[in-house]
């Protein structure tokens, strides 16, 4: 039975089991997580945001061995905590979240410098942190787009 559950944590309720663009229909079940407890202090948001971090790590680390094969992209719990990162500077309304989601598909498809390199990293943390990265640099650019207006 924990089997299961970890199957179905990692492909993020089954979404990554869609074969056409498995990582998009991940950043998409991104979206409700984030609406859960996008207006709670920034303190809580982050803390969220680290246990949920935590346990991407693990759960990817689990379904790597269950599915036997190194970041399966069956796997997309790590594009749904790189969306919670991406969104933590966001302002919550539909554009921001929007604009968001594509900067995360946009850096987490091209995984500029140095993130191609994370993905090289054992187990889980392989599979996560290039999608930390992703998000890291796309809450950077919205909280420029923030700052400059924008959003």
């Amino acid at each position: 039975m924990k089997d299961k559950v970890i199957k179905f944590l990692a492909t993020g309720f089954c979404a990554g089991y869609i074969r056409f663009t498995p990582g998009t229909m991940g950043t998409i079940v991104g979206i409700p997580i984030y609406l859960a407890y996008c207006l709670l202090p920034m303190v809580l948001r982050i803390i969220i945001v680290l246990a949920l971090l935590a346990l991407s790590i693990y759960i990817s680390g689990r379904a790597e061995k269950l599915f036997k094969k190194k970041d399966d992209q069956r796997i997309v719990i790590d594009e749904i905590i790189g969306l919670q990162i991406t969104m933590l500077p966001a302002a919550v309304m539909p554009l921001s979240i929007f604009i968001g989601f594509v900067l995360f598909r946009v850096f987490d498809i091209l995984k500029p410098y140095p993130l191609h390199r994370l993905q090289k990293l054992p187990g889980g943390w392989g599979v996560v942190l290039d999608d930390v990265g992703a998000g890291i640099y796309a809450g950077a650019l919205m909280m420029l787009l923030l700052f400059l207006g924008v959003i």
